[in-house]
């Protein structure tokens, strides 16, 4: 997605100008997700929900038989992943994400990994330093399966004008 004329960020986020709509990036950073991110993810959320929390009630009341991982935590963990290689340093901030969906279970001990989609961008109408990216963001189980999806408005940084010649 960045042109070679043009470098990141010092941090390696991308600027407005690097999101080229159509292009599709698989994220580099994966991550296994496990027990004590989903107790510690619904504790710090104050969400009891025995779904994700209580391996018996899972086993004996349940259609999995075994934790679900917190939707919330599983749609963080994605844009998260998604960060180092788009954002940092360069986003000023999210506008919103819609279009948010599971379709198929995430399991404590599932592996994820993520792509993202630039599906539109524009400039601000309101900055002349900044752009929108819409991206959609997907993560897929180590099977492949797709159990998330996103879709991110972010706010982003334009090209600082460079001086010269």
């Amino acid at each position: 997605m960045t042109p070679s004329s043009h470098a990141p960020h010092p941090r390696g986020g991308l600027y407005y100008e690097d999101f080229e709509v159509g292009a599709v990036l698989s994220h580099r950073l994966t991550r296994t997700v496990t027990q004590t991110d989903n107790i510690l993810f619904s504790s710090m959320t104050l969400n009891p929900q025995p779904l994700h929390i209580d391996a018996h009630f899972c086993a004996t009341e349940t259609e999995w038989g075994r934790p679900l991982m917190n939707s919330l935590f599983t749609l963080g963990l994605m844009i998260g992943i998604a960060v180092n290689d788009l954002t940092l340093g360069t986003t000023i901030g999210n506008l919103g994400m819609t279009e948010v969906r599971f379709p198929a279970p995430l399991f404590e001990g599932d592996t994820i990994r993520v792509t993202t989609e630039v599906a539109a961008k524009r400039v601000s109408r309101s900055r002349d330093d900044a752009g929108i990216a819409d991206l959609i963001h997907r993560a897929y189980r180590q099977d492949e399966v797709l159990v998330a999806e996103c879709r991110r408005q972010a706010f982003m940084r334009r090209r600082p004008a460079t001086s010269g010649a």
